[in-house]
């Protein structure tokens, strides 16, 4: 399989406008992204997707690949299809990297790479939950899968509900799972993807996967035991100096 590896990158984010070019530790945010991506083994092209000049400039400046994107996408999903016919090369799927999070590691990417076999539609990573604060917390995304690993629904709040069981303890009685924006997309599935409007569940929980999971689509997931850091707003970017002294990347 033919595996092209998009990095969607905006520049006017709400909670912090920029940030593809914030400064980490003497490298941009976007180079670092773009770093990681290339040390995975599974994937054989990788590009930058972003609607702004600025940041077009900067990839081309450090020798990344990079493509012009239209400002009017609602989603990463529909940039990195519109990436993929930009590319315009024979790529079986497409692997939708997430801008913000500097420290992806490449065994993760690999990891998601190696589910696409052809027969699966759409794939993403889960990681198992450990801390209770986590759980409770509507900012981190829950996942819950079935026995085969293909995802059921995708949520804010914690479920499934243990039910007679103190929040405290819920952790000690089920496996929950968070979810890692990290996709694979089958190309064709990613343009029929592109074409779907916005669904019930999607919008009353404000996750896209949602979408694909009420019109039918299968979501097949592995699980990682590698963290993320992703950098949603200034305070973020906190965490992640203080990641790279602990860890020297």
């Amino acid at each position: 399989m033919k595996v092209l590896g998009v990095i969607p990158a905006r520049y006017a984010s709400t909670r912090f406008p920029g940030k593809p070019l914030v400064d980490i530790g003497g490298k941009s945010m976007i180079e670092r992204v773009y770093a990681q991506v290339r040390k995975a083994t599974l994937i054989d092209h990788v590009v930058v997707a972003t609607d702004d000049i600025r940041i077009m400039e900067h990839v081309q400046g450090f020798g990344g690949n990079v493509v012009l994107t239209s400002q009017d996408h609602p989603s990463g999903t529909d940039r990195c299809f519109e990436a993929l016919q930009q590319v315009g090369e024979d790529f079986q799927y497409v692997i939708n990297i997430q801008g913000d999070e500097p420290f992806i590691r490449p065994e993760q990417i690999d990891l998601l790479a190696a589910l696409l076999d052809g027969d699966t539609f759409i794939a993403t990573l889960v990681k198992e939950l450990k801390d209770e604060e986590s759980l409770f917390n509507p900012n981190i995304v829950k996942a819950v899968v079935s026995q085969q690993g293909q995802a059921l629904y995708f949520s804010r709040s914690p479920i499934p509900h243990a039910r007679n069981i103190a929040e405290k303890d819920w952790l000690s009685k089920h496996k929950y799972f968070k979810h890692i924006g990290l996709y694979g997309y089958r190309a064709d599935i990613l343009e029929q993807l592109t074409k779907l409007p916005p669904s019930p569940l999607e919008l009353v929980e404000s996750l896209e996967q949602l979408r694909w999971l009420d019109n039918g689509y299968i979501i097949q997931t592995a699980e990682t035991k590698s963290e993320t850091i992703g950098i949603d707003t200034p305070e973020d970017l906190q965490r992640a100096l203080d990641y790279l002294k602990k860890n020297k990347e």
